[in-house]
């Protein structure tokens, strides 16, 4: 009985330094992101329903301000590693420390809008800028 070296993978250091040059930025960033979500006890952005009441933690990818019905609404999107969520804070133009690239957890109750999953007015936390 033989075994064909070729197609056994490398174990230990020097597989997980041959996953990560073969793997893109976005794809580790995402991987990191996943693991602080797991860390954090927070729930994955994937897995949130219409009406569920959830504690989120993520990277803000963007931040705009959206008017809404005539009142300014500041809105960022929130990203895990599994999926993207709209964070709005109605009535608001900016918030210090809310800005791209910013780590957080937000919490309070997801909704559905156009498709897309919404957190309206949420209780925040900015982590620490050392932790980025």
């Amino acid at each position: 009985m033989s075994v064909d070296l070729r197609t056994e993978k490398p174990a230990g250091r020097f597989r997980r330094m041959l996953d990560r040059l073969s793997t893109s930025q976005e794809d580790l960033h995402s991987a990191e992101l996943q693991e602080d979500t797991q860390a954090t006890g927070c729930t994955r952005i994937s897995e949130c329903s219409d009406r569920q009441i959830v504690k989120v933690t993520g990277t803000l990818r963007t931040v705009t301000l959206r008017p809404r019905a005539g009142v300014p609404a500041l809105e960022a999107e929130l990203f895990d590693g599994t999926a993207p969520l709209d964070v709005v804070w109605l009535g608001r133009r900016s918030i210090v420390g809310i800005e791209p690239g910013r780590k957080l957890i937000a919490s309070g109750r997801i909704s559905l809008s156009h498709g897309r999953r919404v957190l309206f007015n949420p209780k925040y936390e900015l982590r620490p800028l050392g932790q980025e």
